[in-house]
């Protein structure tokens, strides 16, 4: 390193970046992103957004008040996508274990959210005439602000929680 110039009896100094000092330096970076799954004990969640959902079954504006010690009622439809295979697939919820998580996109990205209330009851979807899942989940684990604008399910595939399939519908969060 050469000496650039001097100010107030400092100095400072000109790196000019050679071989060795990229390598060592990306290779740390490398090592640093690799370290971090490890660090934190669990592999990046994959849940592909396939589900459709309907927050509030048959109310237009779903509203929901976080000031409120209620639940919220989260319609899961059965659903016909292609998958990553480019293969048709169809997901009934009433033939698949209930294992749901649901709340603010941030707080389920993150591996939270709430858990259903009970493991949901069959409603008659007129819309699509199928069959639906309705469940229910404990509004005050949810996560939701009033900055929120749409909530977030996911449908864990087992019991790891790291497979499954999403969906999202739009909310209006008030706070009383």
């Amino acid at each position: 390193m050469e000496p650039h110039s001097q100010r107030s009896g400092e100095q400072t100094t000109r790196t000019t970046p050679t071989r060795r000092r990229v390598l060592k330096t990306g290779l740390g970076a490398i090592a640093a992103a690799g370290t971090v799954p490890l660090i934190s004990g669990t592999a990046a969640a994959h849940f592909p957004d396939q589900l459709e959902i309907d927050i509030r079954p048959n109310c237009d504006i779903n509203r929901l008040n976080t000031k409120s010690n209620s639940v919220v009622p989260v319609a899961v439809l059965p659903t016909e996508f292609t998958n990553e295979d480019g293969e048709t697939e169809q997901f009934d919820p009433t033939e698949n274990d209930v294992r749901y998580r649901f709340g603010a996109p941030s707080v389920v990205d993150e591996g939270d959210g709430a858990r259903p209330a009970h493991d949901g009851h069959t409603q008659d979807n007129d819309e699509h005439e199928d069959t639906a899942l309705v469940l229910h989940f404990p509004l005050e684990e949810t996560g939701f602000d009033s900055d929120t604008t749409e909530g977030k399910l996911v449908w864990e595939r087992d019991e790891s929680g790291e497979h499954g399939y999403s969906g999202t519908d739009t909310v209006t969060v008030t706070n009383g």
